[in-house]
């Protein structure tokens, strides 16, 4: 893990607490929670603290050599009984562990829930590992973070670059106004699978002439070879569901989001990001940070900041994340939080690459 001589600026967390379980005792008892100190995770999340007259340069991190990575679940990865030991609700206004542990199932797969929801737990799966024997070096030995869509908010906070606190903060806005969005345009999203992402663009081509220009569908998370979701209005969507066959598709399956998530049906969602991002003291990472938009790090927290507005409507490029991260040299990988999704995708990529799950 990257070191730094910056200082690490204090951290309050008392939104958040954990429930008891013989498995993460351990790591209440390192966190501090019982004394009201900091947790220890969350110090060190800190450091890299950068002030705003500072230059940054953004490209600082564009040579990195991977090693060791963390990932982190977006969306989707939600199941009720995750997070039976992270619990917070003075941020978020509402009971996240009864929701998490008791559903029901319709409620937790809500924009507006699932996005904190899996924020909260991957983090706390970071001090799941913490606890384990060794796990304290697997964290100091991680050199480079990445997250799928929302997991993006989840790497930056593992890697300093904002606090816990305006994490959660940045991913309650962010759910309710990709929800919001969603409500003001019928859309839907569907997976493509079987077919490479030439066959996808000329499906969603081919969808995209037999409905109005409202209606028209992309990709929108380029995920891994045979595994594409396209977004877009409905009309559209189920024109893609009527022709995938046609196409050699092997199956669409139409996924339980809200609506057309990374694309111009988002753009309703950008100005309140933008608002907030604005207000949010983000520093430097400490570890590179790929982003979803352009499968790159980036070290100026302002650049870092128009990234994350523009990610709600731009495609995901985690197909070219991981291979990039594989060709670089990566030795090992672990997915934090829950859900297997990342770790299929990266067996879809290579078998060989070496993955572990850590959930809470």
């Amino acid at each position: 893990m990257a070191s730094s001589s910056l200082a690490i600026p204090s951290v309050s967390l008392k939104t958040l607490s954990f429930t008891s379980s013989d498995a993460f005792n351990k790591g209440i008892r390192g966190l501090g929670l019982k004394n009201g100190n900091p947790p220890r995770v969350f110090m060190s999340l800190s450091v890299g603290s950068q002030t705003q007259n500072v230059v940054v340069d953004d490209a600082l991190f564009l040579d990195y050599k991977p090693t060791f990575a963390f990932l982190f679940p977006g969306q989707g990865a939600q199941a009720v009984g995750m997070g039976k030991e992270a619990h917070t609700n003075d941020i978020l206004g509402y009971d996240l562990l009864e929701l998490c542990t008791g559903g029901p199932k319709e409620k937790l797969d809500s924009t507006v829930i699932s996005q904190p929801a899996i924020y909260v737990t991957s983090l706390a799966a970071v001090e799941v590992l913490r606890a384990r024997d060794g796990g304290q070096q697997i964290i100091d030995s991680v050199d480079v973070t990445c997250g799928l869509s929302l997991g993006e908010y989840t790497a930056l906070a593992f890697a300093g670059a904002f606090s816990f606190e305006d994490g959660l903060k940045l991913v309650k806005l962010r759910g309710e106004a990709m929800q919001e969005a969603a409500d003001a345009a019928k859309s839907a999203m569907v997976s493509v699978i079987g077919l490479d992402s030439d066959k996808v663009q000329q499906l969603c081509d081919a969808a995209n002439q037999d409905v109005d220009e409202a209606d028209r569908v992309q990709i929108a998370n380029y995920l891994c070879p045979g595994n594409y979701a396209v977004s877009g209005g409905v009309k559209g969507v189920e024109a893609v569901e009527a022709k995938a066959k046609s196409f050699k598709a092997r199956m669409t399956v139409r996924l339980a989001v809200a609506g057309a998530f990374h694309t111009s049906f988002m753009e309703p969602a950008v100005s309140r990001l933008e608002a907030a991002l604005a207000a949010t003291e983000i520093r430097q990472p400490r570890i590179p940070v790929i982003s979803n938009v352009d499968a790159q790090p980036h070290a100026d927290p302002a650049t870092i900041k128009k990234i994350l507005a523009c990610q709600v409507t731009s495609p995901v490029q985690w197909e070219t994340t991981v291979k990039t991260l594989l060709t670089k040299g990566l030795k090992k990988s672990y997915e934090l939080g829950p859900g297997k999704v990342i770790a299929g995708i990266f067996k879809r990529i290579d078998k060989k690459a070496e993955i572990e799950n850590i959930s809470v």
